[in-house]
């Protein structure tokens, strides 16, 4: 009998629930909400301009970069197979570089601003695992600058052509990223050591 004394009566535990519901979707509901809100890819991308090697200018921490200290790159080209190679490069804080090979997938021809991408050993690349979101989200008339990220909104990365771009333009490609619900608190601005 002493367990029931201690026990809310009824009417005080309903509104216990309902106060901690309010309270756990007001710290969640935003979350939630951005993640499943629709992410735009650019409209086409012509695959040839995109092609080439690009410099990494600010990203979002994910762990596979995680002992990329400086000089992050990538580069694209066409494979035998069709697919974008993918070539990542970095330097460590030990002044090695570190190489990441792996192979993109369009999957939304002909438009080609959506791709999966894939860094798992060569012979099972085949298989639908493993398999990373890419999409262009912005990109300049040039093909000099490029917002990459994925629907989730987790990852995201800033490409410019130049090591050291325009700071105006990057905050235009930084600005856009955040109205279209990327987080930013966390970005990590790529220390480029390239001459241009």
């Amino acid at each position: 009998m002493q367990l029931f004394k201690i026990l809310p009566n009824s009417y005080d535990f309903k509104k216990l629930i309902i106060v901690f519901g309010v309270v756990f979707s007001s710290f969640f509901y935003p979350k939630v909400y951005a993640e499943n809100s629709t992410l735009a890819a650019v409209p086409k991308l012509e695959l040839g301009q995109y092609l080439g090697l690009w410099y990494e200018i600010a990203r979002k921490p994910m762990y596979f970069q995680k002992d990329c200290k400086s000089d992050v790159t990538a580069r694209y080209t066409v494979n035998e197979y069709g697919n974008v190679a993918v070539d990542n490069r970095c330097v460590d804080q030990n002044g090695q570089e570190l190489r990441s090979l792996g192979e993109a997938f369009i999957s939304n021809e002909p438009f080609n601003s959506k791709f999966k991408v894939s860094f798992i050993p060569e012979a099972i690349r085949w298989m639908h695992v493993g398999r990373g979101d890419y999409w262009v989200l912005k990109i300049d008339s040039s093909y000099q600058m490029a917002l990459v990220g994925e629907p989730k909104r987790k990852y995201l990365w800033l490409l410019s052509r130049d090591p050291h771009p325009d700071e105006a333009k990057v905050t235009e490609f930084l600005r856009y990223a955040q109205t279209v619900g990327f987080n930013l608190k966390d970005l990590i601005r790529t220390k480029q050591n390239a001459q241009e």
